[in-house]
């Protein structure tokens, strides 16, 4: 690709977030939503004018992995609190594993049972759906949180675990992705759940040890501004040195080094901190905005022409994952006697939006996988969904949580 090519494609982009960003002021419609409607009016005259961008999809496929999913994920982990995290962290990392499994693993049963074509969609695509289908976006929702004066710890509580399954279905979707791409020899469950683990745990300590290390330079260096550089590099060198030396979960290691290096920063009280958080606010936005408009982009009338059955399914789909996995969950709890709070499980079930990492997965699909095209149709109707209506009516049944407590 060309160097001009590249740039050209790079100021576009954020020419589309610019226009999204002047629509969001005039209408007032949610920054996603315009940003995806930026995208939409790209592609519109794009396909009007018969532009040729450079764009292909073999480009976005690395493009949105490599350099999307890990500043997302690193400054989502970024902006937990340590202390509220300390309280939450259990049933946090229970719900986003246990529960993203049961999520992505119930979803996919209901898709592929819904669809009823194994050879046109098989087993395989509808578990890729389920995988991508399982993690969670709680921006909006946190937002909503914080206008109505919900609990601090309901909202830890989403942020955590919207977090921790990112982190997981990220992981669950490379997994399933390279048993589409590569069978294994022994495709028993034992043999899957140990190379989950593997690649889980791996990223993890790897996270570990490079946040230590990244919180050390930091604290050395005593300067805001490089303190920053030093920042983004952890973030995407931490998912480079799992992905490509030791073979494990990058995305794991982006969020295990950011909540080390931070957790490292406030223990020495660093005065870095605020700033630090700033430059990644704004950097994570951009990117998060990135993705919806390239969604807008890629997003075609032909989808909803075409593929309207299968988005049904998918929305329904979802739905009930997401529902299966928090109520699981709330009853493992119970038993174990650390259950949720009364009326939590319904708003983390409903509040389970899908946004940018679904997304981003989605994008990531190569076009030779059989189905991918579905896939993407039904992974983008269940984002719109979200951002359409679970974001519009989880304000009022917050509400009536909140009044009958």
């Amino acid at each position: 690709m060309e160097t001009l090519t590249l740039l050209g494609q790079v100021l576009a982009f954020v020419a589309m977030v610019m226009a999204g960003a002047l629509l969001n002021r005039i209408t007032g419609l949610e920054i996603t939503l315009s940003c995806l409607a930026s995208g939409v009016g790209a592609g519109l005259l794009i396909t009007t004018f018969g532009w040729d961008i450079g764009l292909r999809a073999e480009f976005v496929q690395d493009q949105v992995f490599y350099l999307f999913l890990p500043i997302l994920i690193f400054q989502a982990a970024w902006c937990l609190s340590p202390s509220m995290l300390k309280l939450w962290a259990g049933r946090a990392l229970f719900l986003a594993t246990v529960g993203v499994i049961l999520t992505g693993a119930v979803c996919a049963l209901v898709i592929w049972w819904a669809v009823g074509h194994p050879t046109g969609f098989p087993l395989m695509m509808a578990a890729l759906t389920g995988a991508i289908l399982s993690a969670t976006d709680p921006v909006a929702v946190v937002a909503t949180l914080s206008r109505l004066h919900a609990p601090k710890d309901l909202a830890t509580l989403f942020e955590a675990e919207s977090l921790l399954n990112d982190a997981t279905a990220v992981v669950l979707f490379t997994l399933v992705m390279g048993l589409a791409q590569n069978p294994m020899a022994d495709p028993s469950i034992l043999a899957i759940a140990g190379r989950f683990a593997l690649v889980f745990v791996g990223g993890v300590l790897v996270g570990v040890v490079l946040g230590l290390v990244g919180q050390g330079i930091i604290r050395y260096l005593a300067r805001e501004d490089l303190g920053m550089i030093a920042l983004l590099l952890l973030a995407f060198g931490s998912f480079f040195i799992a992905e490509h030396l030791f073979h494990v979960s990058g995305i794991m290691a982006s969020a295990a080094a950011a909540l080390v290096c931070r957790a490292g920063l406030a223990r020495a009280e660093s005065a870095a901190i605020p700033k630090l958080s700033d430059g990644l606010e704004w950097f994570g936005l951009l990117f998060n905005l990135l993705i919806f408009c390239l969604m807008g982009l890629v997003i075609t009338f032909d989808m909803f022409l075409e593929r309207y059955w299968a988005m049904a399914i998918a929305i329904v789909a979802a739905i009930v994952g997401r529902f299966a996995g928090v109520y699981f969950c709330q009853g493992a709890l119970r038993l174990a006697g650390r259950p949720l709070p009364r009326g939590w499980p319904l708003l983390l079930g409903w509040g389970g939006l899908r946004g940018a990492i679904a997304v981003a997965l989605v994008l990531s699909l190569p076009v030779a996988l059989p189905g991918w095209w579905t896939v993407q149709s039904m992974v983008f109707a269940v984002v719109l969904f979200s951002l359409l209506v679970q974001g519009t009516t989880f304000a009022p049944l917050l509400r009536r949580h909140l009044d009958s407590i």
